[in-house]
């Protein structure tokens, strides 16, 4: 079976792209299930009811997030009410919503998703590793295709966590950077892996934003309002194909596609 994972989807440009090639995209690549990071879809940070309403017609099984899904108060209550979208399970007990959805493909195949959030240069959250040891022995050992989103700033804690996982999940794919990395492989027992796999959104821009905004915040060191650019919007993402059986990768490919009619 294919799983197919789309990158961190950056405001309306981001959400336009998915719109026009997600569709498309699951026919190529045959994906049996489609997860896809948003949280940044709303203005670039957070999630609305409006702008989750949007993916409601797309053959999108399952999303993920990541520290600003926090940011829009109004998209809170989604993560009560719709078990689909996924916060960081690392965050303290007592937080709305939560970091594990085991859903189906059309086949009747489990498949588990599992958000967690880095640590370094991050927020003081519990390790990652040790939630990632519990949400695994709680699963049912009838699920084998599972798929780790790790939000996290930092390389080295992307590459450790899919080396401590590997062989117990059928990929990592790391988000947050918004960068693209060129590092999708296969780990030794079984487990796909890519350190970031970049945004879907406009990359004519500084990780999103327009490059002005963000410039001058660096320049001044004040507090400037950030918005999202619009030109060279890009998609992003990757296939990783699993034996359904075993739970093991067999291949990722890493996908970088331009939105022509933007």
């Amino acid at each position: 079976m294919n799983l197919l994972f789309i990158g961190d989807v950056v405001g309306k440009p981001g959400r336009v792209a998915v719109r026009r090639l997600l569709p498309n995209l699951v026919d190529r690549h045959r994906a049996d299930y489609v997860v896809v990071n948003v949280e940044n879809a709303a203005g670039g940070f957070g999630v609305t009811p409006e702008v989750l309403a949007e993916l409601e017609d797309l053959p999108v099984d399952c999303c993920t997030s990541g520290n600003h899904i926090w940011d829009k108060k109004e998209g809170l209550i989604l993560l009560e009410e719709n078990p689909r979208l996924l916060r960081p399970a690392n965050y303290p007990e007592g937080n709305p919503g939560h970091g594990l959805f085991v859903g189906e493909t059309a086949a009747g195949i489990p498949v588990a998703t599992i958000n967690l959030e880095g640590q370094v240069f991050m927020k003081p959250l519990e390790s990652p590793f040790k939630v990632a040891d519990r949400l695994l022995a709680e699963l049912d050992p009838e699920v084998k295709v599972i798929l780790v989103d790790f939000h996290a700033e930092a390389t080295s804690e992307k590459q450790a966590l899919g080396v401590y996982l590997d062989g117990r999940v059928s990929g990592v794919v790391g988000t947050h950077t918004h960068v693209p990395t060129a590092d999708e492989r296969l780990l030794p027992a079984g487990t796909a892996f890519i350190t970031d796999v970049g945004m879907t959104g406009p990359y004519q821009s500084i990780i999103g934003m327009r490059s002005e905004k963000v410039l001058k915040r660096f320049l001044l060191q004040s507090r400037v309002a950030f918005e999202v650019a619009k030109k060279d919007v890009r998609l992003a993402g990757v296939v990783i194909e699993v034996d359904e059986a075993t739970g093991r990768a067999k291949s990722i490919e890493r996908i970088l596609i331009e939105n022509e009619a933007t």
